[in-house]
């Protein structure tokens, strides 16, 4: 008895943490996907391809032209700032005095 009474509140308590992380609010329905799978389409990706060595590419390009294409048609102006999202920095090892600097404070 006092096995099953400990078996049933573990169940419960991991069912409620469960239900605690669900994300309800942001779920996409059948429709979302498909016109936004549609969108894509049009935009010239073709999911039909299989194994395409150059998917990731092709996916983001065709992301890209379909958020170009909904910017273009937004109401009340044009859409202020920007992203650098996926672009490469330029980096350069740091010098004997700048690694200085950073660790023993400026001197």
């Amino acid at each position: 008895m006092k096995s099953f009474v400990f078996t049933t509140v573990a169940a419960s308590t991991l069912a409620m943490s469960v239900a605690a992380f669900s994300q309800t609010d942001s779920t996409a329905t059948r429709a979302q996907v498909r016109a936004e799978l549609m969108q894509l389409e049009q935009a010239g990706y073709d999911p039909a391809k299989g194994e395409n060595p150059n998917y990731p590419a092709d996916i983001q390009a065709a992301e890209a032209r379909v958020s170009a294409a909904n910017r273009a048609t937004e109401y009340g102006g044009t859409a202020s700032g920007s992203s650098s999202s996926g672009s490469r920095a330029t980096t350069r090892p740091a010098s004997g005095d700048e690694m200085r600097q950073l660790y023993f404070g400026g001197e």
